[in-house]
């Protein structure tokens, strides 16, 4: 399937520009985010923002350079306002995401957020609910541990301690 020049849902007259994802295509771990905002939108680059810097410091301190992993969207296009991605706009990008699962074929899927675990995970189950307990990515049997997404934690520096948690459990993973 090609994004190409998609227009399969209502974000794609707003986009300035389409962010595919990025990274080592064999990597062994894969985050998944919600979408695009402003600064991903203008680069072409996911994680690019405030959330972005702090995504990077997590690989890093998980021992991990962010060219060794992989980072997606389940959306590739901007939300307005960055609003949460509709059911629709979730539901026309699927194809795309659940491509790039099977051909990176990740040892572990790090979902960061409602949007991201709820959408990777087929549920509409709380973040608070998810976070921290592995679950497995259906028809692939991946591990997938969804955590709060770094721009809640910019928000809220209380979630960094379990978020850390949940990056522990990651490395124990991937150590194994």
């Amino acid at each position: 399937t090609t994004l190409g020049e998609c227009m399969r849902c209502p974000l794609a007259p707003g986009r300035n520009t389409l962010v595919f994802g990025e990274g080592n295509p064999e990597a062994r771990l894969l985050f998944i985010g919600e979408g695009p905002g402003f600064h991903e939108d203008k680069q072409g680059r996911p994680f690019v923002g405030p959330a972005g810097q702090l995504l990077d410091k997590m690989i890093a301190a998980m021992g991990y350079q962010r060219s060794e992993v992989y980072i997606a969207n389940v959306v590739k296009c901007r939300p307005p306002d960055n609003r949460d991605p509709t059911q629709e706009e979730r539901y026309a990008c699927r194809p795309f995401l659940v491509g790039q699962i099977q051909a990176i074929q990740p040892e572990v899927i790090v979902t960061l957020g409602k949007v991201a675990s709820q959408t990777v995970l087929e549920t509409d189950a709380r973040i608070s609910r998810l976070r921290g307990r592995w679950t497995e990515y259906p028809r692939l049997g991946i591990p997938v541990m969804p955590t709060y997404h770094p721009a809640a934690l910019l928000r809220n520096a209380h979630l960094k301690r379990p978020v850390w948690e949940d990056l522990q459990k990651v490395m124990e993973t991937l150590k194994a």
